[in-house]
């Protein structure tokens, strides 16, 4: 039954035409949402006027003050108040939509930003007298003369005060600050040549909150450097360059290693054509790429950088530009996901420094206050290059060996194999004990090796049951009498678009007529099988990240169980030799630096660090 609304009139409703303030306040509303909205729209302006200087200062969080300085080209004075009409640019002529090669490109940021807040815009072009105009809640004053060297620079104040709803919605001041802080992160990231200053001006107290200087060099470099300072040279340090390219696709940017991982998907930054964005299907392929190295609740880290032709790729999505449609997802998607596994196959057995800085940070000795106030003297130096090399010479070499070696009952122990190469060449060193028969103790050149060898084995059992599995494919295991699972018939149509890849996995689908399937095959290494549930389970991740990775998943699963129980087990004694050769196979294996669920199966220790430790430096 209706319930009649008080709001509605018993006449005919009249069509009106809105009046031009009240259609920039309704579009104010979909590309401002927060001051964090704002400047994402101020400073892509400035990127696109060629600024190679930006600076943001905000106070109150964005709310009552955004001033974005740049050198760019400028705006000529005749044209300021054209640029505060609705879908007015200078980024395309309106004949291709699809050919968009800027930031900005619908005209509709300074209109809005100056409906719902006091908006002043400065602007000098090279050779030319500057000008400014304002806007206050939609009324337009008028151009006048005003003192700028060069550039432009965009006063917005009182933000949302002729909404002031809208302002019933913000978060408090740190959380909006932070907002911009990470906005302002994202486009440097994309943009290594630009510098970039954002100050907080809150109360008089200016306070700097970030800055990324200009970076110089090939765009490697520049990336890696601008990616230093916005996340951390741990990041940086722990990251494997990507380059691939594929179809008209290229994918460049930098992809941590497994066991650099975090607990949220914070620091995922992913870029198209320069534009930073929130796309669940390049999310997906980045979980994708990392399913089989990391457990379900660490999440990879990366800021990878998608650049196509603009034709092959929908930027104009939504207002805020943060969505994109990709002509071929397959494509992109299969892209991410190879170029990321082909980087990680190639890191070997390495593990990120951050595993070895965990370690000397818990094993730091305490100090008393007589330390603090005294230099520790030591009376013995360290070792020469030849002593510490002597370790690694054949045991008989040592005089004394035999009888260090005898036991209690007299006889002498076998003595162990002679390593014949180099320590410079062996990554992982020679082992030189095993501890609480789970840890093997390793020297290498620079310092020493823990190996948890139950974590290293099973990953290198596990890494050769998958290998096995893609040479002699996915058995399958037909069913008696196939399940018929009803779906919708759009549900239908996506899962017989993936009948060939499940086919690979040992999934055998086929269409039933109207909405249904029959399951016909599973995996013959998952055994019995709900297949309805698994059906279920595929469909909702293709809804979440745009692909599904269920089956496999499943099937990698019950291998990593098979490698954990028939991997070397704590509690194990090794010998000399069997140690060695788990570090050389190790060596030779990649993915080995961490175990099936993503934790670091070695620790590294540098020597300088070790005598960092004892004080010795």
């Amino acid at each position: 039954m209706a319930i009649a609304d008080n709001n509605i009139s018993d006449s005919r409703p009249v069509i009106r035409q809105l009046d031009e303030s009240a259609i920039n306040r309704i579009a104010a509303g979909e590309v401002v949402e927060r001051p964090a909205s704002a400047v994402k729209e101020l400073v892509e302006n400035a990127l696109d006027a060629d600024a190679r200087r930006i600076t943001i200062d905000i106070a109150d969080g964005g709310k009552t003050l955004i001033r974005v300085t740049d050198d760019g080209c400028g705006i000529a004075g005749g044209d300021l108040a054209l640029a505060l009409s609705r879908h007015a640019t200078s980024k395309i002529d309106g004949s291709d939509l699809l050919n968009i090669h800027t930031f900005g490109f619908r005209g509709e940021a300074l209109p809005s930003l100056g409906a719902v807040g006091r908006l002043s815009i400065s602007s000098r072009v090279q050779g030319e007298d500057a000008f400014q105009i304002k806007v206050e809640g939609g009324a337009m004053g008028n151009v006048r003369p005003v003192a700028l060297n060069a550039g432009t620079v965009v006063t917005l104040g009182d933000l949302f005060y002729a909404t002031p709803a809208r302002l019933k919605f913000m978060r408090t001041d740190r959380a909006e600050a932070q907002a911009i802080t990470d906005i302002i992160k994202r486009l440097a990231m994309a943009e290594p040549f630009v510098r970039f200053e954002l100050r907080d001006i809150t109360k008089d107290s200016p306070r700097t909150v970030f800055v990324a200087e200009a970076q110089t060099g090939d765009m490697f470099d520049a990336l890696h450097g601008r990616l230093a300072t916005v996340l951390g040279r741990e990041f940086a340090d722990n990251a494997l360059a990507i380059d691939a390219e594929r179809d008209g696709l290229h994918l460049t940017g930098y992809a941590a290693l497994p066991t650099y991982s975090r607990g949220s998907a914070v620091a995922q930054y992913l870029f198209v054509n320069g534009r930073p964005v929130r796309d669940k299907l390049l999310v997906g392929a980045l979980r994708g790429a990392y399913f089989d190295f990391l457990s379900r609740d660490r999440h990879p880290a990366a800021a990878l950088f998608l650049d196509c032709d603009p034709t092959l790729v929908d930027v104009n999505v939504h207002p805020a530009k943060s969505e994109v449609r990709f002509r071929d997802p397959a494509l992109a998607r299969g892209l991410i996901v190879s170029a990321l596994r082909h980087a990680l196959a190639g890191a070997g057995h390495r593990a990120s420094s951050t595993v070895a800085g965990g370690v000397l940070d818990a094993m730091q000795p305490e100090r008393t206050a007589a330390d603090a106030g005294a230099a520790r003297i030591y009376q013995m130096d360290r070792p020469s290059l030849g002593l510490r090399a002597a370790p690694y010479q054949t045991p008989q070499q040592h005089s004394g060996f035999a009888e260090m070696a005898r036991d209690y009952s007299g006889q002498v122990a076998a003595p162990e194999p002679v390593v014949e190469s180099d320590p410079h060449d062996l990554p992982l060193g020679t082992a030189r004990g095993q501890v609480h028969e789970n840890y093997i103790i390793a020297q290498t050149a620079t310092g020493m090796v823990i190996v948890d060898q139950h974590a290293a084995h099973e990953r290198l059992v596990y890494e050769k049951l998958k290998r096995q599995m893609a040479d002699n494919g996915v058995a399958a295991q037909a069913l008696l009498i196939p399940e018929i699972v009803e779906l919708s018939d759009g549900d239908c149509a996506r899962l017989l678009d993936l009948a060939d890849d499940l086919a690979r996995l040992g999934l055998g689908i086929e269409a039933f007529g109207g909405g249904a399937i029959a399951v016909r095959e599973t995996p013959a290494i998952l055994g019995e099988v709900n297949a309805e549930a698994m059906i279920k389970d595929i469909l909702d991740e293709l809804d979440d990240m745009g692909s599904s990775q269920t089956v496999q998943a499943r099937i990698e699963a019950i291998l990593s169980r098979v490698a954990c129980h028939g991997s070397i087990r704590s509690g194990r004694w090794m010998r000399a030799e069997e140690m060695n050769a788990l570090l050389r196979e190790m060596e030779a294996t990649p993915h080995s630096g961490q175990c099936n669920h993503g934790r670091p199966t070695y620790v590294e220790l540098k020597l300088s660090d070790i005598e960092r430790l004892f004080g010795r430096t």
